[in-house]
């Protein structure tokens, strides 16, 4: 009962959220955090400049939010070495979910806990998934609310990637 009222909310804050104001942050710097993965490695945002970041916040219960990992999965494989990074955030409760969640459904990046702290930090992560696309200067350059158009999204990234220099 209580993960389908959190769906409840995440869907109507959706409707809330999918106006213009939702943009409000693009080409505003991505604001630097610092996290553990939870392979134990330092995740550092501002060390990504340079490459292109999809950074892409989810919890293990939003269906939406599994969906879209084998794609951006994909991705990392495909566009790593032309700068491309995909970083998960989870939004989990605790950290035991995430890494139960990723030993069935392993990702090929790495996943870093978030909090309301972090998600603030970002205009408010109010609705799952919220990724971000982030330029290699550090700018949003683009926010997807909801379940991605991932077909947009791909094309979106293959644009950025094909007019940044190696």
């Amino acid at each position: 009962m209580f993960r389908f009222l959190r769906c409840a909310v995440v869907i109507a804050s959706l409707a809330l959220l999918s106006g213009p104001s939702a943009a409000k942050n693009l080409m505003e710097t991505a604001p630097d955090f610092s996290r553990t993965d939870l392979a134990g490695n330092p995740v550092h945002l501002i060390d990504y400049r340079g490459k292109l970041v999809l950074l892409s916040f989810w919890a293990t219960w939003c269906a939406p939010c599994r969906e879209e990992m084998p794609q951006f999965s994909q991705w990392q494989h495909k566009y790593g070495a032309r700068g491309f990074q995909v970083i998960g955030v989870s939004m989990d409760d605790n950290v035991e979910s995430a890494q139960e969640f990723l030993k069935q459904h392993p990702v090929s990046y790495p996943i870093v806990m978030g909090d309301a702290r972090l998600g603030q930090s970002f205009g408010g992560v109010l609705g799952l998934p919220t990724s971000y696309l982030i330029d290699a200067g550090g700018r949003i350059v683009a926010r997807y609310q909801g379940e991605s158009d991932l077909k947009k999204m791909g094309a979106q990234i293959r644009t950025l990637l094909s007019g940044m220099t190696h």
